[in-house]
């Protein structure tokens, strides 16, 4: 398998001990970050023709893979602006 861009700890590179904390402590945070991951992989798989899709369907995934970004972005930043 190639390369895939997107992971969290590749968008968030910044925040790689915050990513780990609230993924072992924040049950919240873990379940987004398990979607994330699982939509992030659909879309690997679709961009490299392993599991065919329409376009319509792969712009859904992305969609939905950034509206995911968007919350675990925002829970990253309310967890340094507490200390967390």
């Amino acid at each position: 398998m190639s390369h895939v861009p997107h992971e969290l700890h590749e968008e968030f590179p910044e925040h790689a001990d915050a990513l780990h904390a609230l993924k072992v402590s924040n049950a919240h945070f873990a379940k987004l970050s398990d979607e994330y991951h699982n939509v992030n992989r659909e879309i690997h798989r679709i961009e490299t023709d392993i599991e065919p899709a329409s376009d319509e369907a792969l712009e859904d995934k992305k969609k939905q893979r950034l509206h995911l970004k968007d919350q675990i972005a925002a829970l990253l930043a309310a967890s340094e602006s507490t200390g967390s």
